[in-house]
């Protein structure tokens, strides 16, 4: 059997990973639009957290099995369509994850100085289209709409002592722009409470124990929740008691005297969680062209636990800020019209990653079950995908008696297009250079951000 998997983040090479494991004679093609692997991994981990991108080891050892290709610089869609891979593969699985942002939807969102932490995160990290960034770091503060990991992520990003993020693949020019930053606060402010945050307790942890940044926590938002935590989940009521326990200490109480002297060289800089807050509207400076505030509705919270709903309350406040990161989640784009699409959840209708009404065609990762999750998550969602192909080949629903071409009939249509597709050997070369031009500056590596730059290197 010949399958195709369409995105070769973490949900691609899972699945491709699990059907090479358990079927002896399959052959998988991994398909990407950027000359480079990994997706998220590459693209979305934080640059201070190294260790969450081993996984790209295990992806690696998949991709260098003789039964596994990998064609770069190719977008399924436009350059072969969904319909052409099915003519040439036995099975088709859409792994293309996320790739837009949810909008807040209100007046100001496309005002200067206002970004996704999407855009955002892909600056710092080198993803090819949000190079050209360029987001003002002249403010003191700013204000991140979300209480998720990412939200957390671009507040550490922003308050890290350089010496910490010189050390990382952090890009060049983020690091450039982040040594002249005058940001001296982030408020991260979400709609709910702290019992509906959705960061998870390493992360938070993380964050307290920034050096040379300060966390501003309101006792008030605490009270009374002692009572309600203590049938929650474990993990929901461990990272309560963190948040509590935070709030309630008195500053100096831990500082010993080297930290005290470290956070007055930092400048004190300082981060803090707001709750119950919805944004309604980015204000404007005079001219109308930046942002320099955002009003927020107050909110009151109907239900409990995850399913509370945030009710405006009628009141409203205002933040100043010169910069606002929306992290409100990632959203996935439909691909072809061949394809099944639900805009309104943002994912491919399917069962256990059978495509509905495609017999054939199978989903895995993000755009099959919405944007949520770590890697384990999209891991375990892969196999499950992987597991739902290979009952397929056995069960007879796909038919490996016809004979598939695979890329050979896929590389003619290419061709005829004018695309050359990178191979991961190609990709090898792309990394060897990262690494050698991060050697030089004492990191792991210095990402080579152009993807005109990428395939010069490799010789296209």
């Amino acid at each position: 059997p010949r399958v195709c998997v369409v995105g070769s983040g973490p949900a691609g090479f899972y699945t491709a990973q699990h059907i090479l494991k358990h079927h002896d004679l399959a052959r998988v093609d991994i398909y990407e639009k950027l000359p480079v692997p990994f997706g998220l991994v590459r693209f979305g981990v934080a640059p201070d957290h190294p260790e969450v991108k081993n996984v790209i080891n295990t992806f690696t050892h998949t991709a260098r099995s003789d039964r596994c290709a990998y064609y770069g610089n190719v977008t399924v869609g436009r350059d072969v369509t969904v319909g052409e891979l099915q003519q040439a593969y036995h099975a088709v699985v859409l792994s293309y994850g996320a790739e837009d942002n949810r909008v807040l939807g209100i007046p100001g969102e496309n005002l200067s100085g206002v970004y996704s932490a999407r855009a955002f995160v892909g600056w710092y990290n080198g993803l090819p289209e949000n190079q050209d960034l360029k987001p003002d770091l002249s403010c003191e503060t700013v204000l991140v709409l979300g209480h998720g990991n990412v939200a957390l992520d671009v507040a550490r990003i922003l308050l890290s002592p350089l010496d910490l993020l010189r050390k990382t693949d952090i890009t060049d020019s983020s690091l450039a722009a982040l040594a002249c930053s005058k940001v001296k606060r982030v408020w991260l402010v979400g709609r709910r409470g702290p019992l509906q945050v959705a960061f998870t307790i390493k992360e938070l942890r993380e964050m307290i124990n920034l050096p040379g940044a300060r966390p501003v926590l309101d006792p008030a938002d605490f009270t009374g929740l002692g009572n309600a935590v203590k049938d929650a989940p474990r993990p929901r009521k461990r990272l309560t008691e963190l948040m509590i326990k935070t709030a309630m200490e008195k500053p100096g109480e831990k500082m010993v005297a080297a930290r005290v002297a470290a956070a007055q060289a930092a400048a004190a800089r300082e981060w803090g969680l707001r709750f119950q807050r919805s944004p309604r509207e980015v204000l404007p400076t005079a001219d109308g062209r930046r942002a320099r505030g955002v009003r927020m509705a107050l909110t009151r919270l109907e239900g409990s636990g995850d399913s509370a709903k945030a009710i405006p309350t009628g009141e409203v406040e205002e933040l100043e800020c010169g910069l606002v990161l929306s992290s409100i989640g990632y959203r996935s784009l439909p691909l072809d019209p061949a394809v099944p699409f639900d805009p309104q959840r943002g994912v491919i209708p399917n069962s256990s990653g059978r495509v509905e009404g495609a017999p054939g065609l199978y989903c895995s990762g993000w755009v099959k079950r919405g944007p949520t999750g770590v890697i384990i998550t999209t891991m375990n969602d892969s196999f499950d995908t992987a597991h739902s192909v290979l009952e397929d080949l056995q069960a007879g629903v796909l038919d490996v008696s016809a004979s598939r071409e695979g890329f050979g009939a896929v590389g003619s249509i290419l061709r005829s297009r004018g695309v050359r597709p990178v191979s991961f050997s190609d990709w090898e070369k792309i990394d060897a250079a990262e690494v050698a031009r991060g050697k030089a500056a004492g990191k792991p590596r210095e990402k080579i951000v152009d993807p005109e730059e990428m395939l010069q290197l490799i010789g296209h």
